[in-house]
């Protein structure tokens, strides 16, 4: 499992479906800050379950320190040789968590604007927090939403991702969403627990993403130690074929193999 991101900023990180992305970590330091309790996460679990930001008032960088870190951290990348792609944030949990969340993205923005305006603002999210208030303008306003999705039936959810939420409440957050791209990570436990990636688990998620429309669906499996050691990758050729199954319902669904990026369909 990977350790907690310490600053503000980390990477340049190449990312199989981003390219190569500066990292803005929001979330207090040395502290896993989340909704969900992923079998899969490489940050390993999650030792007490967050629901609001507020609820550890005190402890989050203000917007105005993130946006200084990456000031300082742009100009040095684009005068450099170092190849970067996006600015994400993402880091230890779920960035949408921030109580000043849409002041964030808005000092973010600027910084952007000023050092790289053709750099896209990205997001990874576990959609959890649509209902948060501000939560969806901000998201709406930046460049590109990557948001998870692991499961179509409420109870495989919670086995994937051990939170509250249930699907129909994601889907209709979503919903909400500008241009959306739907990220989904699929498993198996060989003890049998977890297996989001049977043909009927398959069908199920489908007819979810059905509702959202989104404008394209990232299907992967697992490329680092997970929290649960039970866990194993799917092979390559499943996850092609469930982005075709997600192909045939009309969706734009790309299969990434495990570190060299997207390969052919």
């Amino acid at each position: 499992m990977l350790p907690l991101q310490e600053g503000l900023v980390y990477g340049p990180v190449r990312s199989r479906r981003l390219g190569y992305s500066l990292g803005v970590n929001v979330l207090p330091r040395h502290l896993k800050t989340c909704t969900l309790n992923c079998s899969y996460c490489q940050y390993g679990w999650t030792t007490s379950l967050v629901r609001a930001g507020h609820d550890l008032a005190g402890t989050w960088p203000s917007p105005s320190a993130i946006a200084r870190a990456v000031a300082l951290a742009l100009p040095r990348l684009l005068t450099g040789r170092e190849r970067l792609d996006h600015l994400t944030l993402a880091g230890n949990g779920e960035p949408t968590l921030h109580p000043q969340f849409p002041e964030v993205v808005a000092e973010l923005r600027a910084v952007r604007d000023a050092h790289a305006p053709h750099l896209p603002l990205a997001i990874l999210s576990n959609s959890t927090t649509l209902d948060l208030p501000g939560v969806v303008p901000a998201l709406n306003a930046l460049d590109e939403r990557y948001m998870k999705l692991d499961a179509g039936e409420t109870a495989l959810l919670r086995r994937v991702n051990a939170g509250t939420a249930t699907v129909e409440h994601l889907i209709e957050g979503l919903k909400q969403l500008g241009s959306v791209v739907i990220q989904t990570m699929f498993v198996r436990d060989r003890l049998g627990r977890i297996d989001n990636a049977t043909d009927l688990a398959v069908a199920t998620w489908i007819a979810a993403l059905a509702a959202i429309r989104p404008a394209a669906v990232h299907v992967y499996t697992i490329d680092r130690a997970p929290a649960l050691p039970f866990l194993q990758p799917l092979p390559f050729e499943r996850l092609q074929e469930i982005a075709r199954r997600a192909q045939a319902a009309g969706l734009a669904a790309v299969a990434f193999g495990p570190t060299e990026g997207a390969r052919p369909r």
